[in-house]
């Protein structure tokens, strides 16, 4: 009898599930859908996180359009002069700030990127005697705050006697940066298949040969993610920056000095010329990318 009433179970879900896909519905009651906390808890809270990032830079490019005279904090008026004339406002100190700044940043990022990806490089691919003190102290800099480097820094210097101007900054931006260099290369070179480069020593390349054909170029991702992330690193820094600069002034020093009697129109137009470029950056990033995989999935 169990094996008849086993069947018999069998044959009903059966029969159930045929009604099931061929549109009917099964009998029984409907459960009502229930709508968790978490299926608009979690929209709602990335809405409003978004709104809170947007506002200040909004408020930057709004802003950058006041016909201001020496406050920039209520409105006045609409009008392009700000941004046409963006370097006239107290003899262009403000676009001076601006060029130390991508200088400084452009210089530190190259030595930065230089120096860590081979220190990258090295702590992945060789064993050495302290490889693992070096890769905890490279992580120093960035859980030590800001304040105690750029105190230390300036100590450093002068006990040392240097004075200070453009090449301290550059040489404390490239201190800091390297850290963060060294971690995204080096996440990128734990990451690389070591069959590529052995087949391009069987195929007789020298090692030079094998690095610029083969490593380097699966290498230059990561390289180039940690060159922008060094670089908005040393041009948006002040901390360090107002320790180590001395009588130079770099556009985040020029801001922060300008705040206490209003920061002029002309500092949010290069601040929104700033966002607006890496927003078209990203941008076309994103559309290269989507072309290129559209093409490799046509080939394929």
């Amino acid at each position: 009898m169990s094996g008849e009433v086993q069947a018999a179970a069998v044959l009903g879900g059966l029969a159930e599930s045929e009604q099931t896909e061929s549109g009917r519905r099964p009998t029984g009651p409907v459960r009502p859908r229930r709508v968790g906390l978490g299926s608009w808890l979690l929209p709602a809270y990335t809405v409003i996180a978004f709104v809170f990032l947007l506002i200040p830079i909004a408020y930057t490019f709004v802003f950058s359009f006041n016909d201001s005279v020496k406050s920039n904090i209520a409105w006045r008026g609409f009008t392009f002069d700000k941004w046409l004339n963006v370097c006239n406002v107290e003899g262009g100190a403000v676009c001076e700030a601006f060029a130390n700044s991508v200088i400084i940043g452009v210089v530190s990022t190259i030595i930065a990127t230089t120096l860590g990806t081979m220190i990258a490089i090295a702590l992945v691919r060789y064993r050495f005697r302290a490889r693992s003190v070096i890769s905890l102290l490279l992580f120093l800099p960035m859980a030590t705050p800001e304040v105690v480097l750029g105190a230390g820094l300036a100590a450093q210097f002068l006990a040392v006697g240097v004075p200070k101007d453009m090449t301290t900054i550059i040489l404390a931006h490239t201190m800091f940066c390297i850290s963060f260099v060294v971690v995204t290369v080096k996440a990128r070179v734990s990451s690389l298949d070591p069959a590529l480069e052995e087949a391009g020593r069987d195929l007789y390349g020298s090692p030079a040969q094998v690095f610029w054909r083969v490593t380097f170029p699966l290498l230059t991702p990561g390289i180039v993610a940690a060159a922008l992330l060094s670089f908005a690193l040393s041009f948006d820094d002040f901390i360090i920056t107002n320790f180590n600069s001395g009588s130079v002034s770099t556009f985040p020093k020029y801001v922060y000095i300008s705040a206490s009697r209003g920061i002029p129109a002309e500092a949010n137009v290069i601040a929104s010329a700033v966002f607006l470029f890496a927003l078209v950056l990203v941008i076309g990033a994103q559309v290269s990318r989507a072309a290129r995989v559209k093409r490799l999935a046509k080939l394929g």
